[in-house]
């Protein structure tokens, strides 16, 4: 028995939008009046975000260059 779940076009719609916004934010830098320490940590999780989302293997034609780019 597998525990593989299937993903449905909607839901990697979903997930390569919110990966989208994390590309933004990171190209966007650091917002007037968010400390160094925030900053820090959104960067972080953010890249870590799109780093587990890029290694999924439900994607099929997305281009996740500007992804692989930001998570670097």
């Amino acid at each position: 028995m597998t525990n593989e779940v299937e993903v449905t076009v909607e839901e990697i719609a979903q997930h390569y939008s919110a990966m989208g916004d994390s590309v933004d934010l990171l190209a966007a830098g650091q917002p007037a009046g968010m400390s160094d320490a925030e900053w820090a940590d959104t960067v972080s999780r953010n890249k870590e975000h799109l780093s587990i989302m890029i290694a999924k293997d439900f994607w099929t034609d997305e281009d996740l260059t500007a992804a692989t780019a930001a998570a670097a």
